[in-house]
């Protein structure tokens, strides 16, 4: 049952972008988030950029399974809706070029989205990600090549009708106008087509029709409060938390999600009635996520 009691949000709690480490924080991570009100996670495969990155099929097939039975130990644990988003990150992407040569890596690079969706299908995980190009300046030749990659993957991921979560720059707008026209080449629907770590302006005009996953900093729920009237897609929250204590201030905490969502549930009472906050809360934690994934949330 949702619902809003003494001007709290009483319902679900969906953090959309979520990282676990075995040998950091890993199930303390979630029961902090659980304590203060957290009842779903997408739980997103985390490239080991700290170690060896896989330079073959099947150490992507060993990364992947050690996200999805993270995910199987956290549901056990904590009764909680646990989505799962494999993929090969960009930037493990990039790096590996320098070992294996642009071609080669982006040839492994394809094989491991191939195997994602193949887990996919299998029922094991839920979503492609996260996925895209790099965020930070390359090569005129790194950049032609990720595009092309995207393109691709973007395809697979329609003909397979599975969402995809987006690691991309921050542009702007005209990031989201990039993506979006891409993805409508690929002939993968905008509402299936996640703009990971997203700025709070969820305006159409900002995100051109793009759904998106915002990180939930300070100052954020001005942001949405200010946006979301305009919205012509799906958003929800994520903290990006990355459970490496090497840097702590990077992204935000796993108690995040559930404090700005109390924070935007009081924003948005000042101006609206309750009814129609408490739509709006079900929508973005309930309803989008368990469309988006097709999983209950």
């Amino acid at each position: 049952m949702s619902s809003i009691v003494d001007g709290h949000w009483v319902g679900p709690v969906v953090d959309q972008h979520i990282h676990l480490d075995r040998s950091n924080r890993y199930l303390s991570a979630i029961e902090e988030f659980v304590r203060v009100g957290g009842t779903g996670i997408m739980l997103v495969h985390k490239p080991g950029f700290s170690g060896a990155l896989p330079l073959d099929k099947e150490g992507y097939r060993r990364a992947y399974s050690e996200t999805i039975s993270m995910a199987d130990e956290v549901r056990e644990k904590f009764a909680i809706t646990v989505g799962v988003v494999i993929g090969p990150h960009p930037v493990a992407w990039e790096r590996q070029i320098s070992e294996l040569g642009i071609d080669q890596a982006s040839e492994l690079h394809l094989e491991s989205v191939d195997l994602a969706l193949e887990l996919i299908e299998q029922g094991k995980a839920h979503c492609l990600g996260e996925v895209g190009r790099p965020h930070y300046e390359v090569s005129e030749e790194t950049w032609t090549k990720a595009n092309e990659n995207l393109l691709q993957i973007m395809a697979e991921a329609a003909i397979s009708k599975v969402p995809i979560q987006l690691h991309v720059e921050d542009a702007g707008s005209q990031t989201y106008s990039e993506i979006s026209q891409m993805a409508i080449q690929a002939g993968l629907p905008l509402s299936q087509t996640i703009r990971h770590y997203a700025p709070p302006n969820v305006s159409s005009d900002f995100t051109h029709g793009l759904a998106c996953t915002v990180s939930v900093g300070r100052g954020s729920v001005e942001g949405l409060v200010s946006t979301y009237a305009n919205a012509s897609a799906s958003w929800g929250m994520e903290t990006d938390f990355l459970d490496d204590p090497r840097r702590p201030g990077a992204v935000l905490g796993p108690k995040t999600i559930p404090k700005r969502t109390d924070e935007l549930c009081s924003a948005l009472l000042a101006d609206n009635n309750s009814n129609d906050v408490e739509n709006l809360l079900f929508k973005m934690h309930s309803e989008w996520p368990s469309k988006l994934y097709g999983i209950e949330f």
